[in-house]
């Protein structure tokens, strides 16, 4: 037990409970791996009923109605939090494009899938500053329709409604996001060491913008994009033009949608500075209880929105900023602009000489007019060749700026929701879109056992089924629900070519099970993960267990039309522990790399033990390395892998020459296998030695197969949403 003073002085008090997040038990000992990643989110945190499924409840919902609240509250403007001219159009859009802004293409994470900007590190990031002021806004119709509607989902509508009721033509809208309940902590917001630190802290090149650390998405912690000020701080548009588009590409937007979203994001609402920003109160995380978790006090602020500070900026973008209109573009080609600074101090871009008309209503008082201002990212659609001539067109074409921004709204607030099979609702669009990876519905009516006797009866080894089956599924991420085996986009491009999918092995297996599927009525899909069922099966049998591999029929086969090439390229596994394979040397570790898979997989660290013992065994290493078999029974799914790691007549001895290790006898010196440190992390690391202890036990190899099966249909069934 240790005596506790608090900061502000006091008697000390017993108080043995690690309850600060600094205190880690681990912090100590650097080099050990995060599994926790692999357990967040458990039942324990969750305070819903073990039986209620999200899925279910959201079909309960009155959508209409909903909608309709939310509506309603655009205009119901409160003392505590007064509405910029009556209306917080600007306040929810801000709130849903922040809650979706944060995904990154790179690794699928972050989104608004979660409804994780309630939490920290996000709730308190400069760039979401009074944020949380908007989702109370919301509380009341949360309150009202409870579980059936998610906060996720709430706070990405509200956005959607405001434009819609602004008078954009939305393009729908769908249901069907699932709360967490506390921050994700697999997420790598950067290694910066502090919030908004200089661009260098993230760019190795400052003079090329994609030199960023991947898989970030933002020029730094604490903002969603780049700094709107400038790179570093400094006004450059054709500069921060550079910076946008890197930024936007990593978050899955081409020019044209960047452009559209700048516009289309700036027509509405305004940005405040009423006073320096060091006299603003501590951001959410930071402040005192009795800030009710709203955080980002203004000590000046009197209810009038010129006394509010949130970015340090200060005005509105358009003559109209409570209606979608054209009034932005119309604005930044009609004038001349130069850099000032805001009343915060912050830099801005302002008009020459601009016309008493289009200047903007003050947001409290109607009879005081300010001038527009622009931002260093806005000035940026103006500069750079690319996005001008695409906000030219958007000038001379508003409904066709009305309708690319409605779809790329669209898309950024649904990008990490996966197939439209996860979409719910009565606004959910009809159209296909080819970012969603659409995939047909396969047959399900054809003989399964037939399928699995030609199989087989095939010339195809074990391990060459279940290899293929594993690459098949293992890009599925559940971090935005891309990926996995349905669809059986392993066999078209890009992936058909992966190195990773030994493009020779993967032609050799897929002309043999594609005439099976021709045979059968079985989709490529559905013949790929049987092929590997039963190369299991085969092995089980062989092990002395007799234990079936359950299958689902049902995916469908994805065409060339329907898979968007260039965003699966993110997908491409680079190593793969589980393979035992990785693609060259990294500054990361093969055992790091795996965690990182393991977790988007959606698996535990049991159930990453257990693969990983399983597959070394079954053979199914990529190339056919000996590296971690550790078995004379290759081929057949037993312990043998446990049991050898956990042995302590071999000692571990390192190869200099390639950085793998040889398991050497204690005694004579010979060397029985020879393995990589995503072998031997399996005896290493404490957690993960007591996963492989429970498997070596004599008494537990019933229970390895169960468990191996049991994980590696998860895998398989990932991305089978129809079975949820």
């Amino acid at each position: 037990m240790d005596a506790k003073v608090g900061d502000k002085g006091g008697c000390p008090v017993m108080h043995g409970g690690n309850t600060e997040m600094n205190n880690n038990p681990t912090k100590w000992w650097p080099n050990a791996l995060n599994l926790d990643i692999l357990h967040q989110h458990d039942a324990r945190s969750n305070p819903m009923d073990q039986d209620y499924n999200h899925r279910e409840a959201v079909k309960s919902l009155d959508f209409q109605g909903v909608w309709n609240d939310v509506e309603k509250l655009l205009t119901d403007s409160q003392e505590w939090w007064p509405a910029d001219w009556g209306h917080y159009g600007g306040l929810f859009i801000r709130l849903s494009w922040h809650a979706a802004g944060s995904y990154r293409l790179g690794d699928g994470r972050g989104g608004a899938g979660t409804g994780n900007i309630r939490f920290e590190p996000l709730n308190s990031w400069p760039d979401n500053a009074s944020l949380d002021k908007a989702r109370r806004l919301l509380w009341p119709v949360k309150k009202k329709y409870g579980n059936a509607v998610s906060w996720a989902d709430l706070l990405v509508l509200a956005g959607t409604v405001a434009y819609s009721n602004m008078g954009l033509k939305v393009f729908g809208f769908g249901f069907g996001r699932e709360d967490i309940w506390g921050p994700e902590i697999d997420i790598n917001w950067g290694n910066d060491s502090e919030i908004l630190a200089p661009t260098e802290e993230r760019v190795s090149d400052l003079d090329d913008a994609n030199s960023m650390y991947n898989p970030l998405a933002a020029s730094h912690m604490g903002l969603i994009y780049v700094n709107p000020e400038g790179v570093d701080g400094n006004p450059d548009p054709a500069e921060t033009a550079k910076y946008v588009r890197m930024t936007f590409a990593r978050m899955a937007m081409n020019d044209e949608e960047t452009a559209a979203l700048t516009v289309g994001g700036h027509t509405v609402g305004k940005a405040h500075g009423g006073l320096a920003a060091d006299h603003v109160g501590p951001e959410p995380a930071a402040a005192g209880v009795e800030a009710a978790g709203f955080g980002w006090a203004d000590p000046g602020f009197d209810g009038n929105a010129n006394t509010e500070h949130t970015s340090g900026l200060e005005g509105a973008w358009t003559s109209n900023p409570t209606k979608w209109d054209n009034g932005y573009l119309d604005l930044l080609f009609k004038y001349e602009w130069v850099v000032k600074k805001s009343r915060a101090g912050a830099w801005q871009w302002e008009p020459i000489d601009i016309a008493e008309e289009d200047k903007v209503p003050d947001a409290t008082d109607p009879s005081i007019k300010h001038n527009p201002m622009m931002t260093d990212a806005d000035m940026a659609m103006k500069v750079d060749p690319i996005y001008r001539e695409i906000c030219k067109r958007f000038h001379k074409d508003p409904a066709y700026l009305a309708d690319t921004f409605a779809r790329a709204w669209f898309k950024l607030t649904h990008r990490d929701m996966g197939p439209k099979a996860n979409y719910y609702g009565p606004f959910v669009p009809t159209e296909d879109l080819v970012w969603q990876d659409p995939v047909p519905a396969g047959p399900a009516d054809y003989d399964v056992a037939t399928v699995k006797a030609k199989i087989a009866d095939s010339s195809l080894t074990t391990a060459e089924m279940i290899a293929t089956a594993w690459d098949s599924a293992r890009t599925y991420r559940g971090s935005d629900m891309r990926g996995g085996a349905n669809g059986a986009r392993i066999r078209l491009a890009p992936q058909k070519d992966w190195v990773g999918n030994e493009p020779e092995r993967l032609t050799k297996v897929l002309g043999i099970l594609e005439p099976i599927t021709a045979e059968t009525g079985a989709s490529v899909a559905d013949v790929i993960v049987l092929a590997g069922n039963v190369g299991i099966e085969r092995a089980i049998k062989a092990a002395g267990h007799d234990i079936a591999v359950p299958f689902a029929p049902g995916r469908g086969d994805a065409t060339d039309e329907q898979t968007d090439a260039d965003s699966f390229s993110v997908l491409e596994p680079y190593a793969d522990g589980f393979r035992n394979w990785q693609k060259e040397d990294y500054s990361v570790s093969p055992e790091e790399l795996m965690l990182d898979r393991a977790q988007l997989l959606g698996l535990t660290g049991a159930e990453m033990t257990v693969l990983v013992g399983g597959l070394r065994v079954l053979g199914a290493n990529y190339g056919g390395s000996k590296h971690g078999v550790f078995t004379e029974r290759e081929g057949q799914l037993t312990t043998d892998f446990f049991q050898t790691i956990t042995d302590m007549t071999y000692k571990w001895v390192p190869v200099e020459e390639d950085g793998t290790y040889g398991l050497q006898h204690r005694k004579t010196g010979e060397v029985k296998c020879t393995a990589t440190s995503a072998d031997l992390v399996f005896g290493s690391n404490s957690i993960l030695r007591a996963f492989s202890e429970v498997y070596a036990q004599d008494d537990n190899e019933a229970k390895f197969v169960r468990d191996f099966v049991a994980a590696w249909t998860k895998v398989m069934n990932a991305d089978r949403f129809d079975l949820a």
